[in-house]
């Protein structure tokens, strides 16, 4: 299923991170939704995680792709880490829509868009999804939704805590996040 189906009528934010030094803890986050297969049909994944530590900060799972699971991730990020100075996204309706750029907009959140079919503009999360699916669901045969969710929170708590990566130094994504966010913190 194509998970970034843009709304013509939405207006779309131009791309702020080509050149951006990114280089703190909550200075970019990033999101977008994945399509996860199951034993009988499929469920949609998004998850908001900071540019920098590769940290996800929430996810959502869900068996639509309205735009209320993307808020909700969202909100969450922001009341567990605070806002980020820039947000960036790709051209999905989901986060194209009034409902979710007013969340970022309130808050005033920088707002940043990937050019129309540039996965490379969110290659992070793009990478979290071949992890996830490659470590994660394409393993095992979710029976119910129920499943879905219990698995993939426990996989995404194992990628966070345990997992470390060779980009952050063999750190682990908490690890790098707290790091980093304490130096800015200091400085």
């Amino acid at each position: 299923p194509n998970t970034s189906k843009p709304n013509l009528a939405h207006r779309i934010f131009p791309y702020l991170l080509k050149n951006m030094v990114i280089d703190h803890s909550n200075q970019v986050w990033c999101t977008d939704i994945t399509y996860i297969p199951m034993a009988k049909g499929f469920v949609y994944l998004c998850a908001i995680i900071d540019w920098h530590s590769r940290k996800v900060l929430a996810h959502r799972v869900s068996i639509s792709m309205e735009t209320d699971f993307c808020i909700d991730a969202l909100q969450e990020a922001i009341v567990k880490y605070g806002c980020p100075e820039v947000f960036n996204t790709d051209q999905g309706s989901q986060f194209t829509s009034e409902a979710f750029l007013n969340e970022l907009k309130l808050r005033n959140i920088r707002i940043s868009m990937d050019g129309k079919g540039r996965w490379m503009d969110n290659v992070m999360i793009e990478r979290l999804w071949r992890s996830v699916k490659h470590e994660e669901v394409y393993l095992k045969a979710y029976d119910t939704v129920k499943q879905a969710k219990q698995s993939i929170a426990e996989y995404l708590d194992f990628y966070n805590m345990i997992r470390p990566h060779s980009s952050l130094n063999k750190a682990t994504p908490n690890e790098f996040y707290d790091q980093h966010l304490l130096k800015v913190m200091a400085a």
